[in-house]
């Protein structure tokens, strides 16, 4: 049985679109397939048409000790279609990791469930939340091979250097070698940054990315709004024959192991293929910089902005930082259709603060004033809850996901 983890501690890279899509086109093609969610907000369920107030086993009763007994796999699984089983989870999920700070072996937890589901499935899926937390690490010791989804946008690679860290630390900790595949995801071909940024790619990780690429494809999101999977929803999509196409390719071959394979090389440079990360990260900057640049006047004032230094621009527009008038929240958020920011300043209210679109390709806004103090905040993105992908400042809440925090002199 084959195992393979879809992570990327970015969120809104569309892991939990590849991980239903990849499934349902692999058991299309006949491997037996199980999907497991282990993300608490359990979008899996959502994205496969599963109704939660139905689901009476998830992947919680598979991870948590029981004094009931063991529940075998398949009366848990939900029959998707032929081939294609899922394990949802639900918010009972984000109890997991506080309720195992005392228990041994707590991260091979996954790995020991799913030794006797080998005769039934032939490969095994698992989505992770956008977090490094015990769930993620669970998943990680369980798997064969990890399948790292970027969004081909600024801070997409920031995501894939640290994943590679994470990756590699744990080869190290547990002495195993685990394939590596890098995804071209959202990828938007009308635009020459979006096209210039993936041949970089490919020029930094060509030994590990797969050669199938995931086109922005509004009928993928149109198939996860009526809970079905690509197969089933429009088979003359480009996202089905992308998704068909990816699970061709993994079921020709195993993912590549190279260059995280070489320990003793990657000990000596521990940081290598993060600083190769975050230079692409700079060059993809100037390259949308200087695309702006070249469409605007020097008179224009937006000229001026586009020809900034690449940190002051990143600086400018993402994250959060105090300014004299209040604090200003800024988040990349490319195919958002509302973005939201939800805190103990407002109660976390989902709909209480939106943040305005400053521009065409998904740069969000808002600035307000809050009183001094230490504050936690989370964006919400067309109804999703994440922390703030640019704010390395945050701390796990009780659901097992990320506060983003923010300390207001």
């Amino acid at each position: 049985m084959r195992t393979i983890v879809i992570a990327n501690q970015k969120g809104g890279c569309g892991k939990t679109t590849v991980a239903i899509n990849l499934s349902a086109c692999l058991a299309n093609l006949g491997q037996r397939t199980l999907l497991i969610d282990m993300d608490p907000q359990g979008h899996c369920a959502v994205g496969l048409g599963v109704p939660e107030a139905d689901i009476k086993h998830s992947t919680f009763e598979l991870l948590a000790p029981s004094e009931k007994g063991i529940v075998p796999l398949a009366e848990m699984v939900w029959r998707i279609e032929n081939n294609f089983d899922l394990l949802p989870a639900t918010l009972e999920l984000a109890k997991f990791e506080p309720m195992m700070v005392a228990h041994a072996n707590r991260e091979n937890r996954l790995r020991d469930a799913l030794a006797g589901a080998r005769p039934e499935y032939d490969i095994v899926i698992i989505d992770c939340p956008p977090s490094l937390s015990l769930l993620t690490f669970n998943a990680l010791c369980a798997a064969d091979e990890v399948l790292i989804p970027v969004e081909t946008g600024f801070f997409a690679l920031h995501g894939l250097s640290r994943q590679l860290e994470v990756v590699e630390s744990l080869q190290v900790l547990t002495a195993r070698t685990l394939g590596v595949r890098v995804l071209c995801n959202l990828y938007d071909i009308r635009t020459k940054a979006s096209r210039k940024i993936v041949a970089q790619i490919r020029e930094h990780f060509g030994d590990v990315l797969a050669r199938t690429v995931i086109n922005l494809n509004t009928k993928l999101k149109a198939a996860a709004a009526v809970g079905q999977p690509i197969t089933e929803f429009d088979r003359a999509s480009i996202g089905y024959h992308d998704f068909m196409a990816l699970a061709k390719e993994l079921t020709e071959q195993q993912a590549a192991t190279e260059p995280l394979a070489n320990n003793a090389e990657l000990l000596a440079h521990a940081d290598s293929i993060s600083r190769q990360a975050e230079q692409l990260l700079v060059d993809s900057a100037k390259l949308v910089a200087g695309s702006v640049a070249d469409r605007l006047d020097a008179s224009d004032p937006l000229a001026t902005m586009a020809n900034m230094t690449v940190d002051g621009k990143l600086e400018k527009f993402y994250g959060v930082r105090q300014t004299a008038d209040g604090v200003e929240f800024s988040v990349e958020a490319p195919h958002a259709e509302a973005v939201y920011l939800a805190g103990d300043f407002n109660d976390w209210s989902p709909h209480a603060t939106p943040l305005a679109q400053q521009t065409e390709d998904g740069q969000w806004s808002a600035k307000l004033k809050i009183a001094p103090g230490r504050h936690h905040y989370r964006y919400v993105i067309d109804g999703r809850w994440r922390h703030d992908p640019s704010n390395n400042y945050h701390e796990s809440n009780p659901y097992g996901e990320l506060n983003s925090i923010v300390e207001v002199q």
